[in-house]
Order: C-alpha cells, then sequence, then structure tokens
C-alpha cells in the first residue's frame, strides 16, 4: 500500500500511511500527540458560504478524545438566518476524513470539517452539507449512479502596477513569468491545497488581464480532478479559503466576483461531471462515443438549469457576466467543445492516433483506455455559487434527467455544433430557452421547479423558500439596463459584492 500514497502531500495520509476516508478517531489522536499539535480547529460553512472557526487549545488527551468524540454546540441563528434564535442551538460533529494540517497557523494545528446536527442528534435537514450528501445518496438509490464532480476555479490577482513585462490586454490564457506575474502565488497556493487533501489536475493564468487605475487585475485559474461529490465541495471550500489567506499573506487583494468592470473576462466556476457505475465511467458507450446515459444528464442540467442558477449564481453581478457574444453562456443548449454553450462535452482523448508514441517514437505502443477522462461541463455558475447547494442541484438534475421519459429528444433538439450568434443561424437561436438575467428572475424560476428539488426530501422547503426570499430582495430585475456601460456605477455595485462566496 504504500507504494501508492508514498507521493501524496498531505502530511497526515503519509504519517498515517492511509487514505483520509479510512481515518479514525485513533489514527487523529496519534497524528496529534507525535507530532506536537496543539490546537485543533473545528471548520464549517455559513450562510455566507465561507468557512467559519471554532478553535481548541488541546488541554490533555482526554480533552482531545471528548472534543473528537461530542464535538461541540453552536448558534445557529448566527450561521444561517432563515434559522429562529429561540431554538437555534445546533452541533457541529467532526468528520475525521477531512481533517488536515493548517498550513497558515504558527500554532501547529489539526483543522476539520463538521456537518451539524439537531438536539435531537439528528442530521440538520437543511444544511447545505447535508443536503448535498442527501441528492447524492438518493441518486445512487434510485439510479444506481455515483455522481464525480471536478470544479474550475478563476480567481483574479490585484496587484500594484509595474511597467516592466506587461501581458497584452485579455491576452493572458495560459501566459508565463514574466507576463504573468502570479504563477509563483498559484504554485504556492496549488501545494498547500494538495497538503489539505485536494485532488488538483492543474494551474494556468487564464485571459483575463487588464490595468484599472493603479492597479494589474491578473486571472488565474486552479483545475481538480473529478472525486466523490462531497468530497469536491470539500475540496472548493479549502481552497477559496487558502486562496484568500494566501493573499493576505502576500499583502495582495484577490476576488472570485463574476464580474469587474465592462470589456474584461468575468469570473466562472465551471463545474466537470460523470456518472460512474460498478468503478467504471457511464459517460462514453462502446465504440467511443457520448453515451445515451450522458446524453440523458445533459438533458437534466438543461432542464433544470433555469433554477440551478439560483445555486450558481447569486449576486447581480453573476448576471454581468452572463451576456451573449462572450464564453459565458446565455442560451440553454449543448454542443462538444463549444465554449458559448451552457452544457460542453470536451475532448475526451477518443482519436484512434496513439499521440504519445508519435511524440516520442522511442516508447512502446501501448493501450490506454482514456475513456474515464471524459466529463460534461455545466459552465454558468462563479464564485458567489453556494457550493454545495449547487452540486446538490446538478446531482438532482441528472437523476432528473434519467427519469425523463423525453430526455434524449430533449438533448437532441438542445444540441448546436455551430456559432448560434452567427446570423445564418439566427432561427436556431430563437429556439433556445434563455437563462435568467438577473437574480429576481432566477428565483421565480426556482419557485418554478421547486418540486423537483424537494422531491424525496432531497432539499427543503425551507431551504428553497430562504434562497428565493435571499435573491429576490436583489430588486435587481433591470438592474443592467439601469446600469448600461457606466464604469463607475458597475464599479460600486462589484466593491459590493467583491468578496463574495
Amino acid at each position: 500500500m504504500r507504494d501508492s500514497i508514498e507521493m501524496n502531500p498531505n502530511p497526515l495520509v503519509q504519517y498515517l500511511n492511509k487514505y483520509p476516508q479510512d481515518f479514525t478517531k485513533a489514527d487523529l489522536i496519534k497524528y496529534i500527540e507525535d507530532n506536537n499539535i496543539e490546537m485543533v480547529n473545528f471548520r464549517y460553512v455559513g450562510w455566507d458560504m465561507r468557512l467559519k472557526t471554532l478553535n481548541f487549545i488541546i488541554n490533555d488527551r482526554h480533552h482531545l478524545d471528548a472534543i473528537l468524540t461530542a464535538g461541540e454546540r453552536v448558534d445557529g441563528s448566527s450561521l444561517f438566518s432563515f434559522m429562529e434564535a429561540g431554538s437555534s442551538d445546533l452541533y457541529v460533529i467532526p468528520r475525521y476524513s477531512t481533517a488536515f494540517l493548517n498550513p497558515f497557523n504558527e500554532i501547529p494545528t489539526v483543522d476539520i470539517l463538521c456537518s451539524y446536527y439537531t438536539k435531537d442528534g439528528v442530521p440538520f435537514e437543511s444544511s447545505p452539507e447535508y443536503v448535498l450528501r442527501k441528492a447524492h445518496e438518493t441518486l445512487i438509490e434510485k439510479t444506481g449512479y455515483s455522481f464525480e464532480v471536478m470544479g474550475e476555479l478563476e480567481y483574479y490577482v490585484i496587484s500594484d502596477k509595474e511597467d516592466l513585462f506587461q501581458a497584452e490586454d485579455q491576452k493572458g490564457y495560459h501566459e508565463s513569468y514574466p507576463f504573468a506575474k502570479w504563477g509563483g502565488f498559484r504554485e504556492n497556493a496549488m501545494k498547500a491545497i494538495a497538503q489539505c487533501g485536494g485532488y488538483i489536475k492543474y494551474g494556468h493564468a487564464e485571459v483575463g488581464n487588464f490595468t484599472l487605475g493603479d492597479k494589474i487585475y491578473e486571472q488565474n485559474e486552479i483545475e481538480f480532478l473529478p472525486t466523490k461529490l462531497e468530497e469536491a465541495a470539500d475540496q472548493l471550500i479549502i481552497a477559496k479559503w487558502i486562496l484568500r489567506s494566501m493573499a493576505n499573506q502576500y499583502g495582495v487583494d484577490l476576488t472570485f466576483a463574476p464580474k469587474i468592470t465592462t470589456g474584461k473576462a468575468g469570473s466562472g466556476m465551471h463545474i466537470h461531471t460523470k456518472l460512474v457505475k460498478d468503478g467504471k465511467t457511464a459517460m462514453v458507450k462502446d465504440g467511443g462515443g457520448l453515451s445515451d446515459v450522458a446524453k440523458k444528464a445533459i438533458a437534466g442540467y438543461l432542464t433544470l438549469a433555469p433554477s440551478l442558477t439560483a445555486f450558481g449564481n447569486t449576486n447581480p453581478t453573476s448576471y454581468f457576466r452572463l451576456v451573449p457574444h462572450q464564453e459565458a453562456p446565455t442560451n440553454i443548449c449543448w454542443g462538444d467543445r463549444n465554449r458559448s454553450v451552457l452544457v460542453r462535452v470536451p475532448l475526451g482523448w477518443s482519436g484512434k492516433n496513439n499521440m504519445i508514441k508519435h511524440a516520442n517514437p522511442q516508447e512502446p505502443d501501448i493501450e490506454f483506455d482514456f475513456s474515464n477522462k471524459q466529463t460534461v461541463e455545466f459552465r454558468c455558475p462563479d464564485g458567489s455559487a453556494d457550493i454545495h447547494l449547487l452540486l446538490a442541484g446538478l446531482a438532482v438534475a441528472v437523476r432528473h434527467g434519467l427519469e425523463m421519459e423525453n430526455a434524449l429528444e430533449v438533448a437532441k433538439n438542445t444540441y448546436v455544433d455551430v456559432n448560434i450568434f452567427n446570423e445564418d443561424y439566427k432561427d436556431k437561436l430563437d429556439q433556445l430557452a434563455k437563462l435568467p438575467a438577473s437574480c429576481y428572475e432566477s428565483a421565480l424560476q426556482l419557485e418554478r421547479q421547486a418540486e423537483i428539488y424537494t422531491k424525496d426530501g432531497v432539499f427543503t422547503q425551507n431551504t428553497i423558500d430562504w434562497m428565493v426570499k435571499y435573491l429576490k430582495s436583489f430588486n435587481d430585475q433591470n438592474l443592467r439596463a439601469e446600469l448600461g456601460k457606466d464604469e463607475e456605477k458597475i464599479m460600486k455595485v462589484v466593491d459590493k459584492y467583491f468578496y463574495c462566496g
């Protein structure tokens, strides 16, 4: 077993010689004792989708055992605004598999993510983390398919303007140092995320770069590997915390905001998805090509797309990004490789040529099954997303698609293999449904499709009602038209939601 994990960057995995899903309380106590850990942090997500912290200084072994066994009480009304103060006590109970060595604390500290439980010792039904768990368990129970996802975190680093080696405006894609200034920051963040349990695919500079006043805005991206639905949510949340914390240490600003100003690339949080059964992908049919299961899942995404924005695009600036003629989608359709569609099927290594042999003639011929690399990408979410509810919503959408009688017909009618903004294809464009253009409109769509989410008790009605109320409170039905291209007014709105998610 040691050979299979010896390169894993997580110190707990290295020391305990086992993967996180196998961590026990005894394992954590052993690591803490043997490595002179002085503090334990409980971490959990609140209404604003950011990690909260409860610190424990370790008094003795008995105290440590009690912390890890009983958890602790918290005030739920301060963490979730839909809870009443009179009956809001919740327990936070640690999930051992999420433990990691805190990369920032001067005091040696192990952090552990927690789940919420009620006074009766049962899961808090409206907790976004538990909604996600229910969504996945119900999908597996009803269809037999498990759900793996990975996220793409796009973000801007904002720093003082420099005169040397400036990249061309909006031409930063995969740029390297010295034209990209913050690659080293990204690499250090990737290392920290991996050490905290994140499974990273790669990182790179993104398209967006521009100067605004005396500041330079440089866009970067970190993309993850597909993993179990619940683990993917944990990794994205921890990664956002690490990126912000590291930016604070570097003395620079960092934002996941969907849009910063007009005419410049916004930041999305695309979600790649994959259905698995018996350890094998269900996305590719025998002989290659997208399977009917994958097409039914796509039909589910497209059918629920209007309301999925309620979880994936949660403030008014989200809809500054979702405008025509950009790489962000506005029309409810899907296609291969096309970045203007809502659901994209990326390249899946389906070619017959042995590319690695062609590039490296000295290598022997090998057969390698690339089918497991095929994913389907949902492209409208951004950094404002409620990650747990978004991924839960996608799981609900997959199940809905698999259960729809006309799913394959829906997939056929919404497929586009052209630039739909080309005048020659105006008729096709006119036939496609559109994504909401505001938080308010998204709330209305969530109300309309609520029964699909609450089916079998996955989402609670309380969660739906709160999200509808929250989104409607922005009253942003006409905001885009009111602001126009007035950069000063746009920046006031951007500043208000700069640290979203």
